[in-house]
């Protein structure tokens, strides 16, 4: 079943990841990364450096040093899991959440902007990806 689906996705994707780099770690503003992992972190809070690793598909090591610099921003808080003193749990301060969606703005917009001039259907795209957000909340919603 491919009826240009795949190649479609992939440049979907591939647009994305350029223009999102583009934009981002520009005059003090959060780089794609960090809002890689502040936006994993909203989906699991509160997660081990470890579940974090496992979702961004990194290393443990280096979630660890790209906590540092969110942390000494008061974006994350680190703290010791009460149940496994080797384990240490993070979540997104109210900072770091702000910070998150502020980021995403903007970047929303150069995303929708990168898009339509390479005359991608953007608002097809869009229609289509909140339908499918719908119909897999809608069957989660089921399993619960």
């Amino acid at each position: 079943m491919d009826d240009g689906l795949s190649d479609l996705l992939h440049r979907v994707v591939s647009l994305l990841g350029d223009v999102a780099r583009r934009h981002t770690g520009q005059d003090g503003e959060l780089t794609y990364s960090q809002l890689r992992l502040l936006g994993t972190l909203e989906d699991v809070e509160p997660a081990t450096q470890h579940r974090l690793a496992q979702a961004l598909g990194v290393s443990d090591p280096a979630v660890s040093r790209a906590l540092r610099p969110l942390e000494e921003g008061g974006l994350v808080r680190i703290t010791r899991d009460p149940e496994h003193a080797r384990r240490r749990l993070v979540e997104l301060t109210g900072t770091g959440r702000e910070a998150y969606h502020a980021s995403g703005k903007p970047l929303a917009e150069t995303l929708r902007l990168g898009l339509q001039e390479q005359d991608f259907p953007y608002d097809r795209y869009l229609a289509d990806t909140l339908r499918l957000a719908e119909i897999l909340e809608a069957a989660r919603a089921s399993r619960t």
